[in-house]
């Protein structure tokens, strides 16, 4: 097979070497960005906790653990990165929760796994120059009718133009076809995947792009720009994020369900 990765294990060796614990996902005023990402997935998921899900490359879990307190799901992490199951074994021993964890790769012939009521990912599937057999591999793993759902950041529009001066080197790791919602109408058609939403989310988030790779003067411009829209958008102009686009928004959701 050929590489498909944008990124190795490790760079996520040493991103979640990064990370501090416990972690875990929750509503807050105070975090508007993810408190869109968070309400999307209670309006998009369905409540029965006989139900079991699988997060692919979701390390230390923290999303999951929203999953288990919202939904009462039966919850389980699928990472290859054995830095980042450490952590979320390790994460869930504080947090309480039981989670079973599978350091396996999605891509190997020795891949053997249950298969889940819902199956998804967050900022997985955009990492990869084929997402056709990512969303394939998802589907593997997901029982007939079960639900699939994929988040992933938005890279496009205005993120894009900060992001390619700021942090090109981030740009190189991202699949940017992914974030165009239009292009997913292919894998739609290939699997027979019945729509339940898709769409942009989050509304404009001057963080997506706060970040800068290299020093320089025109750099320092953009990241002091960036960092004044950061403090304008938090403190007042909150209820900007009702408006969504693939040009403006900070992050993308598509949720289906597979027809038997």
């Amino acid at each position: 097979m050929p590489n498909l990765k944008l990124t190795d294990k490790e760079f996520w060796d040493q991103y979640w070497l990064t990370k501090s614990l416990p972690l875990e996902s929750k509503k807050s005023k105070d975090d508007p960005f993810l408190y869109e990402i968070l309400d999307c997935l209670e309006r998009n998921l369905p409540t029965d906790e006989s139900l079991s899900v699988l997060e692919i490359g979701g390390s230390p879990g923290q999303y999951l653990a929203f999953l288990h307190r919202t939904f009462g799901y039966q919850i389980n992490c699928l990472d290859y990165s054995s830095i980042g199951c450490k952590k979320t074994k390790e994460n869930f021993q504080l947090l309480g929760i039981p989670c079973g964890v599978y350091e396996q790769d999605l891509f190997s012939n020795k891949l053997h796994l249950p298969l889940f009521d819902i199956v998804y990912s967050l900022g997985f599937i955009e990492h990869f120059s084929e997402p056709d057999l990512i969303v394939q591999k998802h589907l593997e793993l997901l029982k007939p009718n079960g639900i699939v759902f994929f988040g992933l950041p938005n890279f496009l529009g205005i993120n894009h133009f900060f992001l390619k001066r700021l942090a090109p080197e981030l740009l190189r790791k991202h699949n940017l076809k992914t974030m165009n919602l239009e292009n997913w109408t292919i894998f739609e058609k290939k699997f027979n995947l019945e729509l339940i939403i898709k769409g942009y989310v989050g509304g404009f988030h001057p963080s997506t792009f706060n970040r800068m790779e290299r020093k320089s003067l025109k750099n320092l411009i953009y990241l002091n720009f960036v960092k004044i829209l950061v403090f304008i958008f938090k403190k007042h102009l909150n209820w900007f994020r009702k408006f969504n686009s693939r040009y403006l928004s900070g992050y993308i959701f598509a949720f289906y369900r597979r027809q038997s």
